[in-house]
């Protein structure tokens, strides 16, 4: 079991670009472990995690319903996004500027194999990270992300979240909201989910921007503590 993840930090990059990458590395992973079965070896398979911003982007999740996108070509144009249909689990939701998004292209037999408690693990590295900046971040029950004061009036949404799974490689992820523009979920219904608000780190500590480098290295604290692993740096 290969607990060491290849940490690659992207900078900004276009979504379709990132994905495709994501899929170079899955594609990789996946010849591997056949490899490994036909041939009877035992070869480590890689992980890695990618950080990146993208630029304004709306992504829908495979088993999304389109119409939760309230704008049409003509108005994205205007606001400079795009859109992509993606393989990942999940409704709509946005990427833009001040977001960290990570992807964790993991063999999850280096780990665990439970998509469940991967998915629970991926929110404890957020909820463990927030915690440092004095918000008390949670689960709600049937809806994955992290969320800010569940069960009341004002629960809102904090960081998204939507994988995908083969043979136990995964890849899509997390996105937190940093220093995020808000303004661009009023044209979605995000993750399907009507009525609910979403936030930022930003607006949680009263509209103090917050270096996006400060909050990686949280995360990257964290989501090696929880899966027991140890990071080699790319460039």
């Amino acid at each position: 079991m290969n607990k060491e993840i290849q940490l690659q930090e992207l900078g900004l990059r276009e979504y379709r670009e990132a994905w495709d990458y994501q899929e170079q590395l899955f594609r990789e992973i996946m010849e591997l472990k056949i490899r490994n079965r036909r041939e009877d070896l035992q070869a480590p398979t890689p992980n890695y995690l990618l950080l990146v911003e993208h630029p304004h982007v709306y992504t829908l999740g495979k088993s999304g319903d389109q119409s939760h996108l309230l704008l049409d070509e003509n108005q994205l144009k205007a606001r400079n996004a795009q859109f992509y249909k993606s393989n990942r689990g999940g409704d709509i939701t946005y990427h833009g500027p001040g977001q960290v998004v990570g992807y964790p292209v993991l063999d999850l037999e280096n780990f665990f194999t439970d998509i469940h408690k991967y998915l629970r693990f991926l929110e404890e590295v957020i909820i463990l990270t927030l915690q440092e900046y004095g918000l008390d971040a949670q689960r709600s029950k049937g809806e994955t992300g992290v969320w800010l004061d569940v069960g009341t009036p004002y629960a809102r949404k904090i960081c998204a979240m939507g994988v995908k799974a083969s043979r136990w490689v995964t890849m899509h992820g997390f996105a937190l909201n940093v220093n995020t523009d808000l303004g661009y979920f009023d044209h979605i219904i995000p993750c399907g989910i009507k009525g609910k608000a979403v936030t930022s780190l930003n607006i949680e500590l009263g509209q103090r921007e917050v270096p996006m480098n400060e909050v990686q290295e949280k995360i990257l604290k964290y989501f090696a503590a929880i899966f027991e692993a140890n990071y080699t740096k790319e460039i």
